[in-house]
């Protein structure tokens, strides 16, 4: 799964961690949304594109698994856009983005400001979606609420996001990390945490989340991200130049994403759904079912309320802004000095053609 917020990134960059580098390869399983070399007449469909492809890096995280119904219901083809996605794990999708090895990546709110950080910075033309359950805090059986970790020890990897959902589940009971004992915890590693008695809740985000809570019967999800909505949002970041030259394009993808939002809001196409995804990511559709429920898909009027604070970033203060969510996780990674200095959010989205494409569909009702 994506890891948000990822601390090793920058300190990847920064070479302050051994052990952790750039993948120099190609991941071996592309999928190619290649339109015809040969563009139809006008009267038959969009103009297609016979160009150089656009490469997205994509990874395990449903908001970016649900491009390969893109993929394969031929919609990139049919709207006339050369897209090859290219998959692998998160931290290399980052990674591949910095070496400009991709025209665009998805990733978090929070860890698009780390790779800007680094000196990369990056557009995000585009919400697939925010967490809305998978981020779970997890409590050993006894502990029924937030307010009684009181006390108790808390595994968590500090820096992550994971680490920002504590703070706002222990502000929602009149708590601060002063009221608990943190014990810094791989994220791999909370659901064996919580088993072994080592602490008394854990927080983590599927599937290791899940894991926990099967792992150690009678443990119970006591905060979720769906209880803080819009604290982590999900995104395709483009890298600017390729914005400025393959504008057209990009509006094409978006327009992509917008028939994949609609198709997955309608109930009769769940199954088939979770078949395609599923298959992605080596599942079974029962098994990755609740990972798909604990995602919350935006579409057109979701990107549209969710980015309202585009024209006016400095209004769009709470989560319900994308804005407001990226100064709020910026600032949290500045206080954990995951980077020294805080950075003008605003600078990392571009709304201008969601508003274009917005424009274009209602012109078309």
């Amino acid at each position: 799964m994506r890891a948000p917020i990822h601390v090793s990134l920058l300190l990847c960059v920064t070479a302050a961690v051994s052990g952790c580098s750039k993948k120099d390869q190609e991941p071996p399983s592309a999928q190619q949304a290649t339109p015809p070399a040969k563009a139809e007449a006008a009267d038959e469909g969009p103009a297609l594109i016979p160009a150089k492809p656009l490469t997205i890096a994509y990874s395990d995280w449903p908001g970016w698994v649900a491009w390969d119904i893109g993929v394969q219901k031929g919609w990139f083809a049919e709207e006339g856009v050369n897209v090859e996605l290219k998959w692998f794990e998160y931290v290399p999708s980052m990674d591949a983005f910095s070496a400009g090895k991709v025209d665009a990546v998805a990733m978090t709110n929070g860890d698009a400001l780390v790779v800007g950080a680094t000196g990369l910075p990056s557009k995000a033309i585009l919400i697939n979606d925010y967490s809305n359950g998978n981020d779970m805090v997890v409590a050993r059986p006894g502990i029924g609420s937030v307010a009684e970790l009181k006390g108790k020890k808390v595994g968590v990897e500090v820096g992550f996001v994971s680490h920002l959902l504590l703070l706002k589940a222990l502000e929602s009971a009149g708590l601060s990390d002063d009221d608990i004992s943190i014990v810094n915890v791989p994220t791999d590693q909370t659901p064996q945490t919580l088993a072994s008695g080592a602490a008394d809740a854990i927080v983590a985000w599927q599937p290791n989340s899940g894991q926990a809570l099967t792992e150690l019967a009678g443990s119970q999800a006591i905060f979720t991200s769906a209880n803080v909505p819009g604290l982590i949002y999900d995104l395709l970041c483009v890298r600017p130049d390729s914005l400025v030259q393959e504008r057209e394009a990009w509006k094409k993808v978006i327009k992509v994403w917008l028939r994949i939002a609609d198709y997955l809001a309608d109930e009769a196409n769940r199954d088939e759904a979770l078949q395609i995804m599923s298959a992605r990511v080596g599942l079974t559709p029962e098994r990755y079912a609740p990972l798909l429920g604990g995602t919350y898909f935006l579409g057109l009027d979701g990107n549209l309320k969710h980015f309202a604070a585009g024209s006016d970033p400095v209004a769009g203060d709470g989560l319900d802004s994308v804005h407001g969510s990226s100064k709020i996780v910026g600032a949290f990674q500045v206080a954990n000095e995951v980077y020294d200095q805080a950075l003008d959010t605003s600078a990392y989205f571009d709304d201008s053609l969601l508003r274009e494409v917005a424009a274009e569909v209602r012109a078309q009702k």
